[in-house]
């Protein structure tokens, strides 16, 4: 799925892209042996972070898009806390050992802020009016159409 001005989908985000670049360079560069758990974390929410985030406010997230986006960035923290898959560490250890917070919560914070922007704008302005749009008129019976492009 490609949205305004060319930006992928979460599924790109994660697997084609920037994202696993960033990491990939931090992981290289700032070795965890060799760098403090605290400038790992830093350079993470400062480079990797926002490059994931970006555009999440209009996202749709299910749960195994959850699921993918936490093991993304448990994959990172992981490593950056010394441990690998076999140390049978959960995420909830790590994140407490490290002291942050999850992803999906900051990634809900983006979004309740965005909803707050949208609902202090002029009742005229697009994005407000968007917001409160509901079609009129009945749907077909049956299974609903898989995609825009089967009809």
């Amino acid at each position: 799925m490609i949205s305004y001005e060319k930006e992928l989908d979460i599924d790109n985000k994660l697997h084609n892209y920037e994202y696993l670049k960033i990491t990939g360079i931090l992981n290289n560069v700032f070795r965890p042996q060799k760098t403090l758990k605290k400038t790992r974390i830093k350079l993470y929410n400062t480079l990797a972070l926002p490059v994931l985030l970006y555009g999440s406010e209009t996202w749709t997230i299910t749960a195994m898009d959850a699921t993918r986006i936490t093991g993304a960035e448990m994959k990172y923290m992981r490593r950056t806390a010394g441990y690998i898959w076999t140390d049978y560490k959960t995420n909830a250890q790590i994140a407490k050992e490290l002291k942050i917070t999850a992803i999906l919560d900051k990634l809900l914070e983006y979004k309740r802020n965005c909803i707050q922007h949208v609902n202090r704008m002029p009742r005229n302005r697009l994005p407000r009016v968007m917001k409160q749009y509901s079609p009129a008129g009945r749907r077909n019976h049956g299974r609903p159409l898989k995609r825009l492009l089967d009809t």
